[in-house]
């Protein structure tokens, strides 16, 4: 069985994406990794470049900044990243710049991915979500964050990167899949609050003109954690690929988890879940096989 990763990163220095962890994370299961570094102005390229094995591959690609509607443009890097997998890979593990694998769960992914190999009905491997928010101690648990999203596909070129690059499509339809029983750690929302903040300015590029972006920016220099509707403490362990990066965190972030910024309907919703485990109405990009 041969593993092909890839991702894209563009001015990942500037806004302290966890590239390095985010490859790294999923290296371990990878007989290649596929790197599409977009043209960028703060030295990304070279940071790349630093990255230590000969599994890695990179292709330097110019992003259509034209490509605003819907972060359209992260899809169409996503596609180039996947088309320069070689062809005799099996599965791709797509990773992005703020995600990580545990390693814990390497062998469960490793057997899923052996498991439905030759199992064409089976064209992507679903992982749940844990949403870091503010600290390394906290995640988010509302339902304005997503529970799971697909990570490995069939390495079928058909496959392409849907909307924003959050999963994938073949001819518009959700890809068949069977759950990896592994989840992904993503750190988008852990950082500085400056560098979480040029993190957020330079992510709705994708999305908004750029005086859209310095009128709704003009007067603010911090990004405020403390503007969340629910949040839950983390007793868990992180990948190792993190620790030096949570060993040199250089904030302060405390939050009241009996704090729920809910409307009435939300703060039901929220209630059935947590007791059932049931997301009612819940977007699913995906079709997941029994």
């Amino acid at each position: 069985m041969f593993v092909a990763g890839f991702t894209i990163a563009r001015n990942v220095v500037k806004a302290d994406y966890p590239v390095r962890e985010a490859v790294y994370s999923i290296l371990p299961l990878c007989d290649e990794f596929i790197i599409a570094v977009g043209k960028s102005d703060d030295g990304t390229l070279e940071y790349v470049r630093s990255f230590d094995s000969p599994k890695i591959k990179i292709i330097e690609t110019v992003w259509d900044d034209s490509l605003r509607e819907g972060g359209r443009v992260l899809a169409a890097e996503t596609d180039k990243a996947f088309d320069a997998v070689s062809r005799q890979a099996d599965w791709c593990f797509y990773i992005q710049a703020d995600e990580c694998l545990h390693e814990s769960y390497l062998e469960n992914v490793r057997s899923a991915m052996d498991r439905y190999k030759d199992d064409k009905n089976v064209e992507g491997l679903l992982f749940d979500y844990v949403h870091f928010y503010g600290s390394y101690d906290y995640v988010a648990d509302s339902r304005n964050w997503y529970r799971r999203e697909i990570r490995v596909v069939r390495n079928d070129k058909r496959i392409r990167s849907y909307k924003d690059a959050q999963g994938f499509r073949i001819d518009g339809r959700k890809l068949r899949v069977k759950q990896a029983n592994a989840s992904i750690f993503h750190y988008g929302w852990v950082k500085h609050p400056r560098q979480q903040l040029e993190k957020l300015k330079q992510a709705r590029k994708f999305w908004h003109s750029d005086e859209f972006l310095e009128k709704e920016y003009a007067n603010v220099s911090e990004f405020d954690f403390s503007v969340v509707d629910s949040l839950k403490k983390y007793h868990g362990s992180h990948p190792l690929v993190m620790r030096e990066r949570i060993i040199q965190k250089n904030w302060e972030f405390e939050h009241d988890i009996s704090i729920k910024n809910l409307s009435l309907k939300k703060r039901l919703l929220y209630m059935v879940e947590k007791l059932t485990g049931w997301r009612i109405g819940e977007n699913r990009n995906y079709r997941l096989l029994p």
